[in-house]
């Protein structure tokens, strides 16, 4: 009898490989597309192709300084992956380039793109060490208070301007999915540059909102303010939602967006409590993060912010399941979760006070 056992895959017959494993050489080569991006944004391409303008290899070559070839490989491959189109032989911004790629646009995207760049990629070159170490690798918790601590002022101007733009996004959504209409008081805590607020404000006019944040997050978000032409419907009340024994009062609605992941069980478990504290009976707060299924296998997004958190946090990324039990201790009831798409959520957790 012909003996079979130790044969590899690689002696089988091609026709008993059922499994592509085209995949998996999607996964492996990932960050060539993210590099592409931020290749392409560094040098300005999309902001140099702003609105008509068309160019051609040899004209990048030379507005650049640098030779024909790669010029053209980088073109060649922002458009491969949609970011440039191609309609009479010179190349021009995709509508997705244009709307947000281009600085000093509305919704301009391309400081995210920087920070993943010039900040998380490092970071996630050291996943491993994160996950057998249990530590950020973005800073050092043995010699910094917070990832902040001893940030570069550029950088950290760069941070909030990205994440300004992602909020802004994902706050459009969440108004979409959850109806905001009958509540009038809105609590941002942790609300960064104040984008949920102005976005909230915008699409629901009745609705007035407190940015509440640590005291220079909250001098950002009173300039974004301004900006929006927003100051009579959306105050900053500078605090530490941890130091402060209380969160503000006289609000019927807190929000928690993209706060929770940062932080581990029992620091998310008092900052609930706050919240039920600080409302009236039929008030609500409501948690918009990616949510990681109740399964642990996924989405996607979920799951590997939730390792970009092993990265830069002491947190992760938690269930619906994991926030209502929490929720539930603390008395809150009627607790569903709202499923959406955003750039920065997937789903919004919703729980009120009896």
């Amino acid at each position: 009898m012909e003996r079979t056992v130790g044969v590899s895959v690689l002696d089988r017959p091609s026709d008993s490989i059922t499994v592509s494993a085209v995949p998996l050489m999607q996964l492996a080569t990932g960050f060539w597309a993210f590099k592409t991006l931020a290749s392409a944004h560094e040098l300005d391409l999309f902001t140099r192709l702003s609105g008509t303008t068309r160019i051609t290899p040899q004209e990048l070559s030379r507005e650049l300084g640098i030779h024909e070839r790669p010029s053209e490989m980088l073109l060649t491959g922002c458009a491969s992956l949609g970011l440039l189109e191609k309609p009479d032989g010179r190349y021009l911004n995709s509508p997705l380039a244009e709307e947000y790629l281009v600085r000093g646009k509305p919704y301009y995207f391309g400081g995210w793109v920087q920070i993943l760049d010039n900040r998380l990629y490092s970071g996630w070159g050291k996943l491993t060490e994160a996950i057998l170490t249990n530590r950020p690798t973005t800073w050092d918790p043995s010699r910094q208070k917070s990832l902040f601590e001893g940030e570069d002022r550029v950088m950290l101007a760069v941070f909030w301007e990205a994440m300004h733009s992602l909020s802004t996004f994902t706050a459009r959504t969440l108004g979409e999915a959850v109806d905001f209409g009958r509540f009038t008081r809105l609590l941002d805590v942790g609300a960064g540059s104040g984008a949920y607020d102005i976005e909230l404000c915008r699409q629901y006019p009745h609705l007035r909102a407190t940015v509440y944040d640590l005291p220079f997050v909250t001098e950002i978000a009173a300039g974004k303010v301004r900006d929006a032409g927003m100051e009579g419907r959306i105050g900053t009340i500078a605090g530490d939602f941890f130091a402060d024994s209380s969160f503000p009062g006289g609000h019927d609605v807190i929000l928690l967006s993209m706060i929770m992941h940062d932080w581990d069980e029992a620091k998310d478990r008092q900052i609930l409590r706050k919240c039920y504290e600080a409302l009236s009976s039929g008030g609500a707060v409501i948690i918009s993060e990616l949510l990681v299924n109740d399964e642990k296998t996924g989405p996607v997004p979920a799951a590997l912010m939730s390792l970009n958190m092993l990265v830069e946090t002491e947190g992760r990324n938690y269930t619906p399941g994991e926030y209502a039990s929490w929720l539930t201790d603390l008395g809150f009831r009627d607790i569903r979760t709202v499923w959406l798409k955003a750039a920065g959520a997937n789903g919004a957790v919703i729980a009120h006070k009896p």
